[in-house]
Protein backbone atom coordinates (compact mmCIF):
# COMPACT_ATOMS: atom_id res chain seq x y z
CA UNK A 1 0.00 0.00 0.00
CA UNK A 2 1.16 3.19 -0.86
CA UNK A 3 -0.06 6.82 0.26
CA UNK A 4 -0.46 10.28 -0.89
CA UNK A 5 -2.75 13.03 -1.44
CA UNK A 6 -6.49 12.32 -1.89
CA UNK A 7 -6.92 14.77 -4.70
CA UNK A 8 -9.84 13.53 -6.54
CA UNK A 9 -12.83 11.59 -4.79
CA UNK A 10 -13.56 8.30 -5.67
CA UNK A 11 -12.86 4.85 -6.32
CA UNK A 12 -10.89 3.67 -9.46
CA UNK A 13 -10.04 -0.29 -10.03
CA UNK A 14 -7.88 -1.64 -12.49
CA UNK A 15 -4.21 -2.23 -14.66
CA UNK A 16 -1.22 0.15 -14.15
CA UNK A 17 -0.21 1.68 -17.23
CA UNK A 18 3.28 3.54 -15.98
CA UNK A 19 3.58 6.79 -18.10
CA UNK A 20 7.07 7.68 -18.37
CA UNK A 21 8.20 10.36 -21.40
CA UNK A 22 10.89 10.15 -23.30
CA UNK A 23 13.79 12.78 -22.59
CA UNK A 24 14.68 14.24 -25.61
CA UNK A 25 18.30 15.81 -25.14
CA UNK A 26 18.93 18.86 -27.10
CA UNK A 27 22.63 18.34 -28.36
CA UNK A 28 24.88 21.35 -29.26
CA UNK A 29 26.42 22.19 -32.43
CA UNK A 30 26.93 24.18 -35.45
CA UNK A 31 25.06 25.12 -38.40
CA UNK A 32 26.18 26.07 -41.57
CA UNK A 33 23.01 27.78 -42.99
CA UNK A 34 21.38 29.87 -39.72
CA UNK A 35 18.70 30.71 -42.48
CA UNK A 36 17.67 27.54 -42.82
CA UNK A 37 17.79 26.52 -39.37
CA UNK A 38 15.57 29.20 -38.45
CA UNK A 39 13.28 28.44 -40.94
CA UNK A 40 13.13 25.15 -39.11
CA UNK A 41 12.28 27.02 -35.66
CA UNK A 42 9.44 28.93 -37.37
CA UNK A 43 7.95 25.93 -38.91
CA UNK A 44 8.14 23.86 -35.45
CA UNK A 45 6.33 27.02 -33.77
CA UNK A 46 3.53 26.99 -36.19
CA UNK A 47 3.37 23.21 -35.51
CA UNK A 48 3.32 23.33 -31.44
CA UNK A 49 0.64 26.80 -32.19
CA UNK A 50 -1.73 24.82 -33.87
CA UNK A 51 -1.41 21.72 -31.03
CA UNK A 52 -2.23 23.93 -28.49
CA UNK A 53 -4.80 26.44 -30.45
CA UNK A 54 -6.70 22.49 -30.67
CA UNK A 55 -5.58 21.73 -27.25
CA UNK A 56 -6.84 24.87 -26.14
CA UNK A 57 -10.58 24.60 -27.75
CA UNK A 58 -10.71 21.12 -26.71
CA UNK A 59 -10.57 21.82 -22.84
CA UNK A 60 -12.76 25.07 -23.02
CA UNK A 61 -15.66 22.84 -24.38
CA UNK A 62 -15.01 20.13 -22.46
CA UNK A 63 -14.27 22.40 -19.50
CA UNK A 64 -14.63 25.87 -19.45
CA UNK A 65 -12.66 28.80 -20.11
CA UNK A 66 -10.80 28.77 -16.50
CA UNK A 67 -9.20 25.67 -17.31
CA UNK A 68 -8.27 26.17 -21.11
CA UNK A 69 -6.08 29.52 -19.48
CA UNK A 70 -3.29 27.57 -18.96
CA UNK A 71 -3.01 26.81 -22.70
CA UNK A 72 -3.31 30.50 -23.37
CA UNK A 73 -0.41 31.18 -21.28
CA UNK A 74 1.41 28.11 -22.97
CA UNK A 75 0.54 30.10 -26.52
CA UNK A 76 1.74 33.29 -25.12
CA UNK A 77 5.25 32.31 -24.32
CA UNK A 78 4.96 30.84 -28.36
CA UNK A 79 4.96 34.47 -29.22
CA UNK A 80 6.65 36.32 -26.70
CA UNK A 81 9.10 38.42 -28.52
CA UNK A 82 11.62 38.66 -25.52
CA UNK A 83 12.20 35.04 -25.16
CA UNK A 84 11.71 34.23 -29.51
CA UNK A 85 14.51 36.87 -29.40
CA UNK A 86 17.12 35.33 -27.56
CA UNK A 87 16.49 31.79 -29.43
CA UNK A 88 16.89 33.82 -33.03
CA UNK A 89 20.00 35.59 -31.81
CA UNK A 90 21.79 31.89 -30.51
CA UNK A 91 20.62 30.56 -34.63
CA UNK A 92 21.45 33.89 -36.34
CA UNK A 93 24.62 35.33 -34.04
CA UNK A 94 25.61 31.87 -32.74
CA UNK A 95 25.02 30.09 -35.44
CA UNK A 96 23.48 26.86 -32.79
CA UNK A 97 21.52 24.53 -33.87
CA UNK A 98 17.31 25.19 -33.42
CA UNK A 99 16.91 22.47 -30.84
CA UNK A 100 20.05 23.61 -28.46
CA UNK A 101 19.14 27.58 -29.03
CA UNK A 102 15.32 27.07 -27.67
CA UNK A 103 16.27 25.04 -24.80
CA UNK A 104 19.20 26.96 -23.82
CA UNK A 105 16.84 30.06 -23.67
CA UNK A 106 14.06 28.39 -22.03
CA UNK A 107 15.90 27.21 -19.50
CA UNK A 108 18.13 29.95 -18.45
CA UNK A 109 14.58 32.45 -18.58
CA UNK A 110 12.78 29.59 -16.22
CA UNK A 111 15.97 30.19 -13.90
CA UNK A 112 15.04 34.04 -14.09
CA UNK A 113 11.43 33.14 -12.75
CA UNK A 114 12.16 30.33 -10.23
CA UNK A 115 14.32 33.04 -8.54
CA UNK A 116 11.58 35.58 -8.24
CA UNK A 117 10.58 34.00 -5.09
CA UNK A 118 7.30 33.28 -5.64
CA UNK A 119 4.46 30.82 -6.72
CA UNK A 120 3.20 32.29 -9.38
CA UNK A 121 6.39 32.87 -11.08
CA UNK A 122 7.64 29.17 -10.01
CA UNK A 123 4.81 28.35 -12.07
CA UNK A 124 5.65 30.24 -15.17
CA UNK A 125 9.08 28.89 -15.48
CA UNK A 126 7.28 25.49 -15.47
CA UNK A 127 4.82 26.54 -18.80
CA UNK A 128 8.33 27.95 -20.51
CA UNK A 129 9.90 24.35 -20.11
CA UNK A 130 6.94 22.47 -20.76
CA UNK A 131 6.14 24.51 -24.03
CA UNK A 132 9.60 24.95 -25.22
CA UNK A 133 9.60 20.73 -24.74
CA UNK A 134 6.64 20.41 -27.40
CA UNK A 135 8.66 22.55 -29.64
CA UNK A 136 11.72 20.46 -29.18
CA UNK A 137 10.13 17.12 -29.88
CA UNK A 138 8.58 18.74 -33.43
CA UNK A 139 12.32 19.67 -34.04
CA UNK A 140 13.68 16.32 -33.44
CA UNK A 141 10.70 14.63 -34.75
CA UNK A 142 10.36 12.51 -31.16
CA UNK A 143 6.67 12.37 -30.59
CA UNK A 144 5.82 11.32 -27.00
CA UNK A 145 3.21 9.16 -26.31
CA UNK A 146 -0.28 10.81 -26.09
CA UNK A 147 -2.76 9.78 -23.44
CA UNK A 148 -5.45 10.37 -25.79
CA UNK A 149 -4.39 6.99 -27.38
CA UNK A 150 -4.97 4.88 -24.73
CA UNK A 151 -6.79 1.93 -26.12
CA UNK A 152 -7.00 -0.32 -22.84
CA UNK A 153 -8.97 0.68 -19.76
CA UNK A 154 -6.12 1.80 -16.81
CA UNK A 155 -4.93 3.36 -14.35
CA UNK A 156 -2.29 6.15 -15.11
CA UNK A 157 0.97 6.23 -13.01
CA UNK A 158 3.05 8.71 -14.05
CA UNK A 159 5.62 11.52 -12.00
CA UNK A 160 4.04 13.75 -12.92
CA UNK A 161 0.81 15.07 -15.42
CA UNK A 162 1.76 18.47 -17.44
CA UNK A 163 -1.54 20.37 -17.71
CA UNK A 164 -1.55 19.30 -21.48
CA UNK A 165 -1.42 15.83 -20.52
CA UNK A 166 -4.41 15.38 -18.19
CA UNK A 167 -6.77 18.05 -20.70
CA UNK A 168 -5.86 15.19 -23.08
CA UNK A 169 -6.88 12.06 -21.18
CA UNK A 170 -9.49 9.37 -22.52
CA UNK A 171 -11.62 9.50 -19.69
CA UNK A 172 -13.61 6.86 -21.48
CA UNK A 173 -10.40 4.79 -20.62
CA UNK A 174 -8.56 6.08 -17.92
CA UNK A 175 -10.27 5.07 -14.73
CA UNK A 176 -7.65 6.84 -12.08
CA UNK A 177 -4.57 8.71 -11.92
CA UNK A 178 -1.48 8.36 -9.31
CA UNK A 179 1.39 10.67 -9.45
CA UNK A 180 4.43 11.28 -7.37
CA UNK A 181 4.15 15.40 -7.52
CA UNK A 182 1.03 17.32 -7.34
CA UNK A 183 -1.29 18.64 -4.40
CA UNK A 184 -5.00 18.68 -4.55
CA UNK A 185 -4.72 22.42 -5.72
CA UNK A 186 -2.48 21.44 -8.67
CA UNK A 187 -3.68 21.63 -12.30
CA UNK A 188 -3.84 17.73 -12.51
CA UNK A 189 -5.95 18.00 -9.20
CA UNK A 190 -8.82 20.40 -10.66
CA UNK A 191 -8.52 18.57 -14.06
CA UNK A 192 -9.08 15.43 -12.69
CA UNK A 193 -12.27 16.62 -10.29
CA UNK A 194 -13.81 18.49 -13.61
CA UNK A 195 -13.63 14.66 -15.49
CA UNK A 196 -14.61 12.85 -12.26
CA UNK A 197 -11.43 10.56 -12.00
CA UNK A 198 -10.37 9.70 -8.81
CA UNK A 199 -6.72 10.30 -8.07
CA UNK A 200 -3.93 10.39 -5.39
CA UNK A 201 -1.24 12.34 -6.04
CA UNK A 202 2.18 13.09 -4.42
CA UNK A 203 2.98 9.71 -4.04
CA UNK A 204 6.19 8.87 -3.17
CA UNK A 205 8.57 6.15 -5.92
CA UNK A 206 5.34 5.26 -7.48
CA UNK A 207 7.00 4.92 -11.24
CA UNK A 208 9.46 2.42 -9.00
CA UNK A 209 6.90 0.72 -6.70
CA UNK A 210 4.17 0.13 -9.39
CA UNK A 211 5.02 -2.26 -12.95
CA UNK A 212 2.60 -2.19 -15.92
CA UNK A 213 -0.07 -4.92 -15.82
CA UNK A 214 -0.14 -4.28 -11.56
CA UNK A 215 -3.60 -4.34 -10.68
CA UNK A 216 -4.53 -1.42 -8.65
CA UNK A 217 -6.65 0.50 -6.49
CA UNK A 218 -6.89 4.34 -6.10
CA UNK A 219 -8.89 5.31 -2.93
CA UNK A 220 -9.44 9.14 -3.88
CA UNK A 221 -11.11 9.39 -0.67
CA UNK A 222 -8.75 8.59 1.90
CA UNK A 223 -5.56 9.20 -0.63
CA UNK A 224 -4.50 5.53 -0.67
CA UNK A 225 -3.13 3.17 -3.61
CA UNK A 226 -3.02 -0.79 -2.99
CA UNK A 227 -1.02 -2.68 -5.80
CA UNK A 228 -1.91 -6.19 -6.67
CA UNK A 229 -4.60 -6.41 -3.27
CA UNK A 230 -5.56 -9.65 -1.65
CA UNK A 231 -9.23 -10.83 -2.55
CA UNK A 232 -10.42 -8.84 0.82
CA UNK A 233 -9.40 -5.98 0.06
CA UNK A 234 -10.57 -5.95 -3.42
CA UNK A 235 -14.25 -6.98 -2.50
CA UNK A 236 -14.35 -4.12 -0.10
CA UNK A 237 -13.46 -1.91 -2.37
CA UNK A 238 -15.28 -3.37 -5.03
CA UNK A 239 -18.36 -2.62 -3.15
CA UNK A 240 -17.12 0.77 -2.08
CA UNK A 241 -17.17 1.52 -5.69
CA UNK A 242 -20.76 -0.11 -6.30
CA UNK A 243 -21.84 1.99 -3.69
CA UNK A 244 -20.33 5.49 -5.49
CA UNK A 245 -21.83 4.40 -8.90
CA UNK A 246 -25.54 4.33 -7.00
CA UNK A 247 -24.78 7.62 -4.91
CA UNK A 248 -24.23 9.32 -8.30
CA UNK A 249 -27.51 8.11 -9.74
CA UNK A 250 -29.02 8.94 -6.19
CA UNK A 251 -27.42 12.62 -6.35
CA UNK A 252 -29.66 13.26 -9.72
CA UNK A 253 -32.78 13.94 -7.34
CA UNK A 254 -31.32 16.19 -5.40
CA UNK A 255 -30.14 18.73 -8.47
CA UNK A 256 -33.52 20.96 -8.02
CA UNK A 257 -33.85 20.78 -4.61
CA UNK A 258 -34.02 23.21 -1.75
CA UNK A 259 -30.77 22.36 0.62
CA UNK A 260 -32.42 22.17 3.83
CA UNK A 261 -31.91 19.76 6.79
CA UNK A 262 -33.84 17.33 8.26
CA UNK A 263 -35.07 19.78 10.53
CA UNK A 264 -35.92 22.57 8.26
CA UNK A 265 -32.85 24.72 8.38
CA UNK A 266 -32.29 26.11 5.27
CA UNK A 267 -28.61 27.41 3.01
CA UNK A 268 -27.67 28.58 0.45
CA UNK A 269 -25.19 25.79 -1.96
CA UNK A 270 -23.41 27.96 -4.60
CA UNK A 271 -21.14 27.40 -7.40
CA UNK A 272 -17.78 29.29 -8.05
CA UNK A 273 -16.73 30.40 -11.20
CA UNK A 274 -14.17 31.76 -13.98
CA UNK A 275 -16.03 33.18 -16.89
CA UNK A 276 -19.16 33.39 -19.13
CA UNK A 277 -18.08 29.84 -20.21
CA UNK A 278 -18.42 28.25 -16.88
CA UNK A 279 -22.40 29.74 -16.59
CA UNK A 280 -23.97 26.81 -18.64
CA UNK A 281 -22.15 24.34 -16.86
CA UNK A 282 -23.06 25.70 -13.53
CA UNK A 283 -26.36 25.53 -14.37
CA UNK A 284 -26.56 21.78 -14.87
CA UNK A 285 -25.69 21.16 -11.40
CA UNK A 286 -28.88 23.66 -9.98
CA UNK A 287 -26.96 26.31 -8.10
CA UNK A 288 -29.18 28.66 -5.73
CA UNK A 289 -26.79 31.30 -7.05
CA UNK A 290 -23.28 32.01 -8.18
CA UNK A 291 -20.87 32.77 -4.84
CA UNK A 292 -17.62 33.70 -6.10
CA UNK A 293 -17.07 35.40 -9.73
CA UNK A 294 -13.48 35.65 -10.36
CA UNK A 295 -13.16 38.51 -12.80
CA UNK A 296 -9.41 38.51 -13.18
CA UNK A 297 -9.16 36.10 -16.08
CA UNK A 298 -11.14 39.60 -18.05
CA UNK A 299 -7.71 41.33 -16.89
CA UNK A 300 -5.02 38.27 -17.89
CA UNK A 301 -6.15 36.99 -21.07
CA UNK A 302 -4.66 39.91 -22.70
CA UNK A 303 -1.72 42.28 -22.55
CA UNK A 304 -4.26 45.46 -22.18
CA UNK A 305 -6.71 46.41 -19.66
CA UNK A 306 -10.29 45.43 -20.57
CA UNK A 307 -12.11 48.60 -21.15
CA UNK A 308 -15.42 49.83 -18.74
CA UNK A 309 -17.57 48.24 -21.72
CA UNK A 310 -16.16 45.39 -22.43
CA UNK A 311 -16.44 44.35 -18.70
CA UNK A 312 -20.25 45.80 -18.56
CA UNK A 313 -21.01 43.39 -21.56
CA UNK A 314 -19.59 40.43 -19.78
CA UNK A 315 -21.21 41.32 -16.12
CA UNK A 316 -24.31 41.85 -17.89
CA UNK A 317 -24.43 38.45 -19.66
CA UNK A 318 -23.60 36.58 -16.72
CA UNK A 319 -26.49 38.19 -14.84
CA UNK A 320 -29.06 37.48 -17.36
CA UNK A 321 -27.89 33.44 -17.54
CA UNK A 322 -28.67 33.21 -13.88
CA UNK A 323 -31.76 34.94 -14.57
CA UNK A 324 -32.12 36.50 -11.11
CA UNK A 325 -30.28 33.92 -9.01
CA UNK A 326 -27.63 36.24 -6.75
CA UNK A 327 -24.36 36.54 -8.55
CA UNK A 328 -21.62 37.30 -6.07
CA UNK A 329 -18.56 39.47 -8.22
CA UNK A 330 -15.13 39.63 -6.80
CA UNK A 331 -13.49 42.89 -8.03
CA UNK A 332 -9.93 42.38 -9.06
CA UNK A 333 -7.53 40.02 -7.57
CA UNK A 334 -4.32 39.99 -9.10
CA UNK A 335 -0.86 39.44 -7.08
CA UNK A 336 0.48 37.05 -5.26
CA UNK A 337 0.51 33.82 -7.62
CA UNK A 338 -1.77 36.05 -10.23
CA UNK A 339 0.08 38.93 -12.36
CA UNK A 340 -0.91 41.38 -15.02
CA UNK A 341 0.76 41.22 -18.13
CA UNK A 342 -0.98 45.04 -18.69
CA UNK A 343 0.40 46.68 -15.58
CA UNK A 344 3.91 44.95 -15.83
CA UNK A 345 4.43 44.85 -11.94
CA UNK A 346 7.32 44.41 -10.40
CA UNK A 347 8.52 40.99 -8.78
CA UNK A 348 8.25 41.16 -5.02
CA UNK A 349 9.99 39.17 -2.46
CA UNK A 350 7.09 38.04 -0.88
CA UNK A 351 4.13 38.61 -3.25
CA UNK A 352 1.53 36.99 -0.89
CA UNK A 353 2.24 39.47 1.32
CA UNK A 354 2.34 42.40 -0.85
CA UNK A 355 1.51 44.49 -3.43
CA UNK A 356 -2.13 42.74 -4.45
CA UNK A 357 -5.88 42.69 -4.63
CA UNK A 358 -7.82 45.42 -3.24
CA UNK A 359 -4.46 47.14 -2.45
CA UNK A 360 -3.76 47.26 -5.91
CA UNK A 361 -7.46 49.08 -6.90
CA UNK A 362 -6.54 51.35 -4.25
CA UNK A 363 -3.30 52.73 -5.23
CA UNK A 364 -4.88 52.43 -8.83
CA UNK A 365 -8.44 53.77 -8.40
CA UNK A 366 -8.75 54.27 -12.49
CA UNK A 367 -8.77 50.90 -12.66
CA UNK A 368 -11.01 50.46 -9.47
CA UNK A 369 -13.16 52.91 -10.95
CA UNK A 370 -13.15 51.71 -14.26
CA UNK A 371 -14.51 47.77 -13.23
CA UNK A 372 -17.26 49.55 -10.44
CA UNK A 373 -18.92 51.48 -12.99
CA UNK A 374 -18.79 48.42 -15.33
CA UNK A 375 -20.25 46.71 -12.48
CA UNK A 376 -22.55 49.17 -11.17
CA UNK A 377 -24.58 49.68 -14.93
CA UNK A 378 -24.73 45.64 -14.99
CA UNK A 379 -26.42 45.72 -11.53
CA UNK A 380 -29.36 47.37 -13.27
CA UNK A 381 -29.84 43.56 -15.29
CA UNK A 382 -29.81 41.00 -12.36
CA UNK A 383 -29.51 40.34 -8.64
CA UNK A 384 -25.97 41.43 -8.51
CA UNK A 385 -23.47 41.68 -5.08
CA UNK A 386 -20.30 43.31 -4.91
CA UNK A 387 -17.21 41.45 -2.65
CA UNK A 388 -13.76 43.03 -1.95
CA UNK A 389 -10.55 40.33 -2.27
CA UNK A 390 -8.25 41.09 0.84
CA UNK A 391 -9.69 43.62 3.15
CA UNK A 392 -7.38 43.94 6.38
CA UNK A 393 -8.74 46.67 7.89
CA UNK A 394 -11.55 49.06 7.81
CA UNK A 395 -9.97 52.12 6.21
CA UNK A 396 -9.83 49.57 2.97
CA UNK A 397 -13.67 48.67 3.06
CA UNK A 398 -14.40 52.59 3.81
CA UNK A 399 -12.07 53.67 0.97
CA UNK A 400 -13.01 50.99 -1.30
CA UNK A 401 -16.81 52.20 -0.89
CA UNK A 402 -15.98 55.79 -1.05
CA UNK A 403 -15.09 55.06 -4.38
CA UNK A 404 -18.03 52.82 -5.13
CA UNK A 405 -19.95 56.08 -4.13
CA UNK A 406 -17.80 58.02 -6.18
CA UNK A 407 -18.62 55.92 -8.97
CA UNK A 408 -22.69 55.88 -8.37
CA UNK A 409 -22.71 59.70 -8.60
CA UNK A 410 -21.21 60.05 -11.60
CA UNK A 411 -23.73 57.58 -13.14
CA UNK A 412 -26.36 59.33 -11.91
CA UNK A 413 -25.34 62.82 -13.81
CA UNK A 414 -24.86 60.50 -16.62
CA UNK A 415 -28.07 59.49 -16.39
CA UNK A 416 -27.65 55.78 -16.35
CA UNK A 417 -29.13 52.95 -14.26
CA UNK A 418 -28.20 50.81 -11.60
CA UNK A 419 -29.39 48.77 -8.62
CA UNK A 420 -29.71 51.57 -5.99
CA UNK A 421 -29.87 48.99 -3.15
CA UNK A 422 -26.43 46.93 -4.69
CA UNK A 423 -25.08 44.64 -1.38
CA UNK A 424 -21.40 45.15 -0.76
CA UNK A 425 -19.27 42.51 0.97
CA UNK A 426 -15.71 41.74 1.49
CA UNK A 427 -14.20 38.17 1.75
CA UNK A 428 -12.59 37.12 4.81
CA UNK A 429 -9.27 35.34 3.71
CA UNK A 430 -6.39 37.12 6.06
CA UNK A 431 -6.59 36.46 10.14
CA UNK A 432 -6.87 40.25 11.05
CA UNK A 433 -9.94 40.55 8.92
CA UNK A 434 -11.76 37.69 11.20
CA UNK A 435 -10.20 38.96 14.43
CA UNK A 436 -11.96 42.33 13.61
CA UNK A 437 -14.84 40.77 11.74
CA UNK A 438 -17.16 42.59 14.32
CA UNK A 439 -16.22 45.84 13.65
CA UNK A 440 -16.05 44.89 9.21
CA UNK A 441 -19.46 43.37 9.87
CA UNK A 442 -21.11 46.70 11.03
CA UNK A 443 -20.03 48.41 7.29
CA UNK A 444 -20.18 45.38 5.16
CA UNK A 445 -23.52 43.88 3.99
CA UNK A 446 -21.85 40.44 3.70
CA UNK A 447 -18.88 38.37 4.49
CA UNK A 448 -17.47 35.53 2.20
CA UNK A 449 -14.84 33.37 3.94
CA UNK A 450 -12.06 32.41 1.62
CA UNK A 451 -10.44 29.23 2.97
CA UNK A 452 -7.50 28.87 0.87
CA UNK A 453 -5.99 31.91 1.92
CA UNK A 454 -7.26 32.38 5.75
CA UNK A 455 -5.39 28.95 5.97
CA UNK A 456 -2.35 30.07 4.10
CA UNK A 457 -2.20 33.16 5.85
CA UNK A 458 -2.73 31.77 9.53
CA UNK A 459 -0.81 28.54 9.26
CA UNK A 460 1.91 30.17 7.67
CA UNK A 461 2.49 27.72 5.02
CA UNK A 462 3.18 27.38 1.13
CA UNK A 463 0.38 25.14 0.33
CA UNK A 464 2.30 23.96 -2.77
CA UNK A 465 5.66 23.22 -0.75
CA UNK A 466 5.68 19.50 -0.55
CA UNK A 467 7.31 19.87 2.50
CA UNK A 468 5.55 21.86 4.09
CA UNK A 469 2.41 21.05 2.71
CA UNK A 470 1.04 18.51 5.76
CA UNK A 471 0.18 22.12 7.55
CA UNK A 472 -2.33 23.35 5.77
CA UNK A 473 -4.94 21.47 7.22
CA UNK A 474 -8.74 22.34 7.00
CA UNK A 475 -8.99 20.22 10.53
CA UNK A 476 -7.03 23.00 12.05
CA UNK A 477 -8.66 24.07 14.87
CA UNK A 478 -7.10 27.77 14.94
CA UNK A 479 -8.60 27.87 11.00
CA UNK A 480 -11.62 26.55 12.29
CA UNK A 481 -11.68 28.75 15.46
CA UNK A 482 -11.13 31.76 13.26
CA UNK A 483 -14.28 30.52 11.50
CA UNK A 484 -16.48 30.08 14.02
CA UNK A 485 -15.52 33.79 15.50
CA UNK A 486 -16.43 35.31 11.65
CA UNK A 487 -19.88 33.90 11.28
CA UNK A 488 -20.74 34.76 14.90
CA UNK A 489 -20.00 38.34 14.57
CA UNK A 490 -21.60 38.24 11.71
CA UNK A 491 -24.93 36.90 12.72
CA UNK A 492 -24.57 39.55 15.70
CA UNK A 493 -25.44 42.05 13.13
CA UNK A 494 -27.70 39.92 11.68
CA UNK A 495 -25.21 39.79 8.49
CA UNK A 496 -25.06 36.60 6.02
CA UNK A 497 -21.59 34.80 6.07
CA UNK A 498 -20.86 32.11 3.04
CA UNK A 499 -17.91 30.36 2.33
CA UNK A 500 -15.99 30.26 -1.35
CA UNK A 501 -12.81 28.35 -1.02
CA UNK A 502 -11.94 24.60 -1.29
CA UNK A 503 -13.44 24.09 2.17
CA UNK A 504 -17.06 24.91 1.12
CA UNK A 505 -17.76 21.55 -1.10
CA UNK A 506 -15.42 19.23 1.33
CA UNK A 507 -17.86 16.78 2.60
CA UNK A 508 -16.09 15.75 6.01
CA UNK A 509 -16.39 19.32 7.56
CA UNK A 510 -19.90 20.28 5.79
CA UNK A 511 -21.47 19.18 8.94
CA UNK A 512 -18.92 21.44 11.37
CA UNK A 513 -19.95 24.28 8.83
CA UNK A 514 -23.12 23.91 9.23
CA UNK A 515 -22.90 23.54 12.85
CA UNK A 516 -20.93 26.64 12.96
CA UNK A 517 -24.20 28.22 10.99
CA UNK A 518 -22.70 28.89 8.05
CA UNK A 519 -25.35 30.78 5.43
CA UNK A 520 -24.35 29.79 2.30
CA UNK A 521 -21.59 26.76 0.51
CA UNK A 522 -19.97 28.33 -2.81
CA UNK A 523 -18.19 25.76 -4.37
CA UNK A 524 -16.82 23.55 -7.53
CA UNK A 525 -20.25 23.10 -9.46
CA UNK A 526 -19.58 19.35 -9.42
CA UNK A 527 -19.65 18.99 -5.83
CA UNK A 528 -23.06 20.92 -5.67
CA UNK A 529 -25.01 18.04 -5.70
CA UNK A 530 -23.26 15.63 -2.96
CA UNK A 531 -23.24 18.42 -0.26
CA UNK A 532 -26.88 19.27 -0.89
CA UNK A 533 -27.71 15.37 -0.62
CA UNK A 534 -25.61 15.39 3.04
CA UNK A 535 -27.80 18.52 4.38
CA UNK A 536 -30.69 16.43 3.52
CA UNK A 537 -29.59 13.80 5.65
CA UNK A 538 -28.55 16.09 8.73
CA UNK A 539 -29.88 17.74 11.71
CA UNK A 540 -29.04 21.45 12.49
CA UNK A 541 -29.12 20.50 15.93
CA UNK A 542 -27.11 17.55 15.95
CA UNK A 543 -24.56 19.40 13.75
CA UNK A 544 -24.63 22.45 16.09
CA UNK A 545 -22.99 19.85 18.90
CA UNK A 546 -20.67 18.50 16.79
CA UNK A 547 -19.64 22.05 16.06
CA UNK A 548 -19.74 23.09 19.72
CA UNK A 549 -17.62 19.95 20.34
CA UNK A 550 -14.83 19.91 17.48
CA UNK A 551 -14.08 23.84 18.77
CA UNK A 552 -13.45 22.71 22.10
CA UNK A 553 -10.76 20.12 20.88
CA UNK A 554 -6.85 20.80 20.84
CA UNK A 555 -5.29 19.32 17.72
CA UNK A 556 -6.21 18.31 13.91
CA UNK A 557 -5.97 14.53 14.88
CA UNK A 558 -8.35 14.67 17.74
CA UNK A 559 -10.97 16.46 15.27
CA UNK A 560 -10.04 14.19 12.48
CA UNK A 561 -10.91 11.22 14.81
CA UNK A 562 -14.02 12.22 16.06
CA UNK A 563 -16.03 13.35 13.24
CA UNK A 564 -15.03 10.10 11.87
CA UNK A 565 -16.42 8.34 14.70
CA UNK A 566 -20.11 10.46 13.94
CA UNK A 567 -23.03 8.59 12.06
CA UNK A 568 -22.72 11.06 9.61
CA UNK A 569 -23.78 9.64 5.62
CA UNK A 570 -20.47 11.07 3.87
CA UNK A 571 -18.37 8.34 6.44
CA UNK A 572 -20.28 5.63 5.56
CA UNK A 573 -18.86 5.42 2.10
Amino acid sequence: MLKGIAASDGIAIGEAFVYKKAEIKAEKHIVDDPIREEQRFDDALDTARKQLEDIYEQVKSEMGDDKAEIFETHLFILNDPEFLGSVRHKIQKEKLNAEYALMSSAEELAEIFKNMGNEYMSQRADDILDVSKRVLSILTGNKNFSLSEISNQCIIVAHDLAPSDTAQLNRKKVSGIITETGGRTSHSAIIARSMEIPAVLGVDSATSSIKNGDFLIVDGYEGIVHINPEEAILKKYEAKREKDLENKRLLLRYRDVESITLDGKKVEINANAGGIEDIEQILKFGPDGIGLYRTEFLYMAEDKLPTEEEQFRVYKTVLEKMDGKPVIIRTLDIGGDKNLPALNIEAEVNPFLGYRAIRLCLDRIDIFKTQLRALLRASAYGNLKVMFPMITNIHELRKAKDILEECKAELKNEGLKFDENLEVGIMIEVPSAALISDILAKEADFFSIGTNDLMQYTLAVDRMNQKVSYLYDFFDPAVLRLIKMTIDNAHKMRKHVGMCGEMAGYLPLIPVLLGMGLDEFSMNPSSIISVRRLIADLKYEDCKLLADNVLQMTSSDEIKNYISSIEIPVFKK
